[in-house]
């Protein structure tokens, strides 16, 4: 018999014991890893700052930093600020290259013993990131760094996030974007970060959802860091711009380096708007481009577009200048339009004065600064209007007749005479709201008419010189005989170069109320 062995009371009293010493234990320590923790905290902070030193090779300041074990390790900390590389801070730049009001992640203790390290979840707010202009930024082979610590972090939510991109040309803003939401997924050393990102765009004011993958972060040259991914703009408010109103959409995709982006999309505008006119018409665009993420300037190659019914094409650049604004500089081809778009889009007046078929190039360039658009367009280009007809009665009429007394059928030259079909060709200038027209053709049925003048967008003014030359004599466009005969002695001194008759003209007035009259002091 075995006389070691316990009494049964007994024997069933030790899992008891057993189970009040793990109770004991567990908190003891809970207790004394957080007095470890506690006291190793400042060794953990020096060991973070010295590895951001390394990973940066930069100055880092950090204000607190805390770690607790009681939920697994937690780590927060606030003002984190990562300065430039030393030589870049050497040249001038002294901003922090990032900058964090405050950080916070979770990672479960197993997570700590694996190599990288594996972080779950990451929290930051506040996140500035501030790139140095490129003129500053080291020239070379980036410089090789050993981490002490590696860490992999499954998602990184940022809010109310900047980027401000700087820039040393003394004609140029720095370029912000507002990061309101971002998260990045699969964070690590070396590769590239998929994210999920909200902005807000300033001008026009609007939210902007992008999904792609950025990086790796190129230390030493963050502009060529790579960027990809598609977006929506949308609800974008163009009365943010002055002069213009209308809600803008638009979707796209783009791929390159974040200081040479391509970039493909379409933006639609179902009731864009000037405000000469307060008209809105349908503007549709496909664009491609290729856009400077380091300074905003983007270069349109090409840009499809539809006013109204009129099909466009354009070509050129959008250049921010600093403390001014954006420069819009276009070379515009309109191959087959209607006058009638166009008119509507940028003249009060209604119905517009012409219609008919429009080709024309020209040279577009909207200036920085703070007034209006239409008041900070300016063109140039030459045009060519077929099938032209006035909508205003009374000038269709004058021109009908005018026409058929041009011809020698001057008893057919009444009210209500049958159109006729005309045609224009010219070269034209616009600035602060006005047409300038030189070498003006105006042709119809037996007349040419040839004029320059001005021409007001908001249909008050209307300013032409010039002259008519027909087809028939004096004599031969008055319906009465006896004027007929009394005009016969006169027709020589209106015969000229070839032509019937040429007659000194002007038309002023409004669109509304447009006055015809001869014009023989200029001749």
């Amino acid at each position: 018999m075995n006389t070691t062995a316990l009494p049964p009371r007994r024997r069933h009293r030790w899992p008891w014991f057993a189970g009040i010493a793990l109770l004991i234990a567990i908190p003891a320590a809970v207790v004394i890893g957080s007095i470890v923790i506690k006291r190793a905290t400042p060794i953990l902070k020096g060991r973070l700052i010295q590895t951001l030193e390394e990973r940066f090779q930069s100055r880092i300041e950090l204000d607190d930093f805390s770690v607790s074990i009681v939920h697994g390790m937690e780590v927060s900390g606030h003002g984190l600020r990562i300065f430039a590389p030393h030589d870049v801070e050497a040249a001038g730049f002294t901003a922090p290259v990032f900058s964090i009001d405050s950080f916070d992640f979770h990672a479960g203790l197993l997570g700590l013993f694996l190599k990288p390290t594996h972080v779950r979840l990451v929290h930051v707010r506040g996140l500035t990131i501030h790139i140095p202009p490129r003129q500053m930024r080291p020239v070379g082979q980036p410089k090789r760094y050993h981490e002490k610590i590696k860490i992999r972090v499954d998602e990184i939510v940022c809010d109310d996030s900047r980027l401000v991109i700087a820039t040393i040309k003394p004609d140029k803003d720095p370029k912000v974007f507002i990061l309101q939401h971002i998260v990045l997924h699969d964070f690590g050393p070396g590769n590239a970060w998929p994210y999920d990102a909200t902005l807000i765009n300033a001008v026009p004011r609007g939210e902007i959802h992008a999904v792609g993958s950025f990086g790796p972060w190129q230390d030493e040259s963050p502009g060529d860091a790579s960027v990809s991914g598609r977006y929506t703009f949308e609800h974008a408010d163009l009365g943010t711009i002055k002069g213009i109103g209308g809600t803008l959409s638009s979707t796209g995709e783009f791929t390159g380096r974040l200081n040479k982006i391509a970039v493909e999309g379409t933006a639609d505008v179902p009731d864009f708007s000037l405000d000469t006119a307060n008209h809105p018409m349908a503007l549709d665009t496909k664009f491609s481009a290729v856009v400077d993420g380091t300074t905003g300037d983007t270069y349109l190659q090409p840009v499809e577009a539809r006013l109204g019914e009129s099909r466009f094409t354009c070509n050129g650049a959008v250049v921010n200048h600093k403390g001014i604004g954006h420069e819009i500089d276009l070379d515009v081809n309109i191959p087959a339009g209607r006058i009638q778009d166009f008119l509507t889009l940028a003249v009060k007046t209604q119905p517009p004065v012409l219609t008919g078929i429009l080709h024309m190039r020209e040279k577009l360039q909207i200036h920085p600064g703070k007034q209006s658009v239409p008041q900070k367009m300016s063109m140039q280009g030459e045009f060519t209007l077929e099938r032209m007809h006035f909508t205003n009665p009374k000038i269709e009429d004058k021109v009908d007749m005018l026409s058929e007394r041009a011809q020698g059928n001057p008893q057919a030259a009444k009210p209500g005479a049958p159109d006729v079909n005309s045609r224009i060709t010219g070269a034209f200038t616009m600035n602060h709201g006005a047409l300038a027209f030189d070498r003006l053709m105006y042709a119809m049925p037996g007349a040419s008419v040839q004029m320059t003048g001005v021409y007001a967008l908001d249909g008050k003014t209307f300013d032409f010189h010039g002259k008519v030359r027909t087809e028939a004599t004096l004599s031969q466009m008055v319906a009465s005989r006896w004027k007929s005969w009394l005009l016969k002695p006169i027709d020589p001194f209106f015969r000229k170069n070839g032509a019937g008759t040429e007659i000194p003209i002007r038309v002023t007035g409004t669109q509304g109320e447009p006055k015809f009259g001869l014009d023989f002091g200029r001749k």
